[in-house]
């Protein structure tokens, strides 16, 4: 017995009697003669089934009778192949043994599990891709966002620096007058209160102008103006431009020392860098407690360059390593303040 998955011969689906009968048939219902070959001789047409070629049926007949008279025989060999491929199917299933049945249904079993670990592999990789793409995107929406802080920063330090420059500028012609505005005056006491006050007032404002033109530097520096993204950083002045703004922002009232050590220039993002040194400093100053201060160290300890910074609050010391061979990363270690030094 054939089984099911087989391909079917012509002598499978019809025995040679049957196909002689249809051939028998065929010709009473047209009038013409068929004969049924094994090649394609020029005249025939092919009898196909499941795409497969069985045979040529060759008949004396207009091509369109011809055709009608090949879709007929079609017909009969697809009905008997369907009858054949139940028979198959009703001999295999009932012709099998109970231990092939045990032996499919463990050969299942075996890729049921097979695919339920690919799932969970799959399931496992889309996982990660997908923790990759929210971490790129996180990067690209960081990256984004210091861009714009920098073409912010750029806009605001020229608008500054601009009014800056000639208040400065006057402030200084300003003082020259007032000195020969004092000279061709009579000298008496009122006189000379009224110049030392004058004097006093625009040296205020001249310190105050030099005060926007450092912070207006400082936030050119914190945001990466004029700057590569990975460059040569300078870590002292990156502290001290943070430390500055971080006072600024407490209205110069903040407790901090700096202790900074004799550095090398090492290869990093100057904007993360000072990002990161500001946030700090912004949490220490946030767990301040009264009377407390904040220490800031730089030093170069096992061939590793360090940021120390400590805050009198919560107890808590923030470290910023970097080894010869790798980048710039914090870490953050609760100890003891004694052991600061």
């Amino acid at each position: 017995m054939r089984n099911y998955e087989d391909d079917f011969a012509l002598d499978d689906l019809l025995s040679p009697a049957h196909q002689a009968r249809l051939l028998e048939l065929l010709g009473k219902l047209s009038g013409a003669s068929f004969a049924l070959n094994a090649h394609d001789d020029g005249a025939s047409r092919p009898l196909e089934f499941n795409l497969d070629t069985l045979g040529w049926l060759k008949a004396e007949l207009p091509a369109e009778q011809h055709q009608a008279a090949v879709r007929l025989y079609e017909l009969v060999l697809f009905y008997a192949g369907k009858y054949r491929l139940a028979a198959n199917l009703h001999h295999d299933a009932t012709e099998a043994s109970y231990l092939e049945l045990q032996q499919k249904h463990a050969a299942v079993q075996a890729s049921e599990e097979k695919y339920k670990q690919l799932a969970q592999r799959l399931t496992q990789q889309v996982e990660e891709q997908v923790r990759v793409i929210k971490k790129a995107q996180q990067e690209l929406y960081e990256s984004a966002r210091l861009r714009a802080v920098g073409q912010l920063a750029a806009g605001i330090a020229h608008e500054i620096n601009t009014p800056i420059g000639f208040i400065g500028s006057n402030l200084r012609v300003a003082n020259d007058y007032l000195d020969e505005l004092e000279a061709s005056l009579p000298d008496s006491h009122e006189t000379a209160m009224l110049f030392e006050d004058f004097h006093a007032l625009l040296d205020e404002s001249s310190s105050g102008t030099k005060r926007i033109a450092r912070i207006v530097s400082d936030l050119k520096t914190f945001s990466n103006i004029d700057q590569a993204d990975f460059a040569a950083c300078d870590i002292n002045a990156l502290i001290t431009t943070a430390c500055r703004l971080i006072q600024a922002e407490q209205n110069q009232v903040l407790p901090l020392s700096l202790r900074l050590g004799e550095l090398p220039e090492v290869a990093g993002y100057p904007a993360k860098l000072s990002q990161a040194f500001y946030n700090v400093l912004d949490n220490a100053t946030k767990s301040l407690e009264a009377g407390g201060q904040i220490r800031v160290a730089s030093r170069v300890q096992d061939n590793a360059l360090e940021v120390l910074i400590e805050d009198e609050g919560v107890v808590c010391l923030t470290t910023f390593s970097r080894a010869p061979s790798s980048h710039f990363l914090p870490r953050e270690t609760s100890v003891p303040a004694a052991a600061w030094g």
